[in-house]
Order: structure tokens, then C-alpha cells, then sequence
């Protein structure tokens, strides 16, 4: 029904994403309706509305048989390693497959991405009162936002855009710095006094914001590593040390963060027709791509509609 245009997905159409291979059919965020489904213990039937699980494990490595199936060795995602869904029809493992809740179609293709940094900011085990900086105002940051203050956290997030700034905090964030205008070290200490920040989520991939988030965490602060790198990373190590920090990274997502988004997202508690700003008829999907490559600033969420 809906195919939501990641970043990954413009990485495999220009070439440049990181874990892809060729040839590839791109995408991983959908909606779609059951057209045949076999008999399951899902209570999964033809004409249900449901998103999925993009991320396909082994079942057999020892992150699998811990139960971290997000970061399994041999990981295969729909859209880099396998064959994704912007096409009519396909296919996917009925355990893979979760029940819409009722969901528009539109808002349920935006599971998947706001997964990814719901995860995340469980990673850092954020919680009521923490103080959180998102640096990056794209989807995935607005995401984190989102999601951190489901948790109950104040939340200031960073970008170079202003436009994306300003829907940040139509959507909900508390502060925003817009860098290079205003110096992220300053507005920092004036947000926290003094303080740092408790948890620090990088969106961007960029050596300059890793250590931004290194910079702006307060001591026996937690930092998140989300954005997918685009450079080999440089950074002020002794920083790490004499603050004591947490760094983790944070890989894709497990079931159980789809079905607690479906639950929230379902609670209306999330305006989400503010972060799709883009749609686009199946017909039209290679002009989409184009367009984000070429004005990406102004497109927040993109959408393919195939039916």
C-alpha cells in the first residue's frame, strides 16, 4: 500500500550505501494487505492491513541464540541484502508479519523507521527527567525525539536546517540549536547548566557529530550511535575516559519494538501526518528519489503509495 524512501534506500540508488548489493529492488518500511496468507498462529487473515520485520537472521549465531536477533552475524535486510518490497506483490515469513492494530496505512509505514530509534533510545535506557540531545532533525532524529519523550525526557535536538528545526518542535521537542549559527558548546551549558547532557543520540553518521554528542555529554553520560557512517571516525578519545561514558551502538530492532509501537502509534499519541510531507504514485517513484537527492532539506518523511 505505502513504501516509506529511506536514507538506506537513496544510499542503494545512488551507489553509495554502505551494506547494499547489486542488483537490489530498494525498501523496507511498508504497509500492504494480506492477499494469501496459510494457516498461523497469528490470527492473520486475507484483507488485514499489517507492516512487517524487514530483518532476516539466521536463527543459529550467538547474537540469534541470545535473542539478539537485530544484530544477527548474518543479517539480511530487505532493500540491501534481499530484495525489498517497492514492488506490487511479495512475500514474507508469516512470523515476520504484525497485525496494523487498525492503523492507517500511511502511519503504519512509519513503524519501521521510528523502530530504529525507538530501539536506540532503549539502548540508552532513558527515562523520566533525563536531559537528551538528538543531533540530526531527519526522520530518524525526529523519530528519537519522539520517542525519548515517550519516556518522559526533556529533549533539544541539533541540526543545520532550520525548516526541519521548526517541524521538530511542532512535533514535540522541547529546545533546538541550529548549528552553525548557534555554538552547540554554549547553548549546551545554558540548557543544562552546566551540566551536560544524560544521554546524547548521534543521527548523522559524521565524524564532527560523533564528537559532538562525546563533547556535549555530561560526565557518566550515555551516548547512542545510530546514524550509519559515512567516514571513517577520528575523535578525542581521552574524552570517553576521563567523562567515564556509555557508548553504544544501535542496529535495526527487535519484534517486540514493533509491537509496542503499533500499541503507541495506535493511542493516537503521535501526530503523524505532520512527518510525512511527500507522496508519491508508484509511476512517479524514480522521480521521488531524485527529488530527495536534490532537496532533501525540505522533505521530511517521502511515501510511494502502490495502491
Amino acid at each position: 500500500l505505502y513504501g516509506g524512501v529511506c536514507g538506506s534506500d537513496v544510499g542503494t540508488y545512488r551507489g553509495s550505501f554502505l551494506y547494499a548489493d547489486y542488483p537490489r529492488i530498494p525498501g523496507h518500511e511498508f504497509s500492504a494487505e494480506i492477499v494469501e496468507v496459510g494457516e498461523n498462529e497469528y490470527g492473520l487473515k486475507p484483507g488485514m492491513i499489517v507492516t512487517g520485520n524487514p530483518y532476516y537472521n539466521c536463527g543459529k549465531c550467538y547474537s540469534c541464540r541470545r535473542g539478539f536477533v537485530n544484530c544477527c552475524v548474518s543479517n539480511q535486510t530487505l532493500g540491501a541484502q534481499r530484495d525489498g518490497m517497492f514492488r506490487e506483490y511479495f512475500t514474507m515469513p508469516v512470523a515476520r508479519v504484525y497485525d496494523g492494530k487498525g492503523l492507517d496505512a500511511r502511519t503504519l509505514a512509519l513503524v519501521e523507521p521510528f523502530c530504529i530509534s525507538y530501539h536506540a533510545v532503549k539502548r540508552a535506557s532513558v527515562k523520566v527527567g533525563d536531559r537528551v540531545l538528538v543531533v540530526g532533525a531527519g526522520p530518524i532524529g525526529i523519530f528519537a525525539m519522539l520517542a525519548a519523550k515517550k519516556f518522559g525526557a526533556d529533549v533539544t535536538m541539533s541540526d543545520m536546517s532550520r525548516q526541519r528545526l521548526d517541524k521538530a518542535l511542532t512535533l514535540g521537542a522541547d529546545q533546538v540549536i541550529q548549528v552553525p549559527q548557534e555554538d552547540l558548546k554554549v547553548r549546551t551549558e545554558e540548557i543544562t547548566a552546566g551540566d551536560g547532557f544524560d544521554v546524547c543520540i548521534e543521527c548523522v553518521g559524521m565524524p564532527a557529530t560523533f564528537q559532538n554528542c562525546i563533547d556535549a555529554a555530561a560526565f557518566r553520560g550515555r551516548v547512542v550511535l545510530v546514524g550509519i557512517s559515512k567516514q571513517n571516525l577520528d575523535f578525542a578519545f581521552s574524552r570517553i575516559q576521563t567523562k567515564e561514558l556509555d557508548v553504544f551502538g544501535s542496529r535495526n530492532a527487535l519484534k517486540s519494538d514493533f509491537l509496542e509501537l503499533i500499541d503507541y502509534l495506535a493511542s493516537g499519541a503521535v501526530n503523524t501526518a505532520e512527518i510525512i510531507t511527500d507522496v508519491y504514485p508508484l509511476a512517479e517513484s524514480p522521480q521521488a528519489f531524485a527529488d530527495i537527492v536534490a532537496r532533501g532539506e525540505s522533505m521530511l518523511k517521502t511515501m510511494v503509495q502502490f495502491s
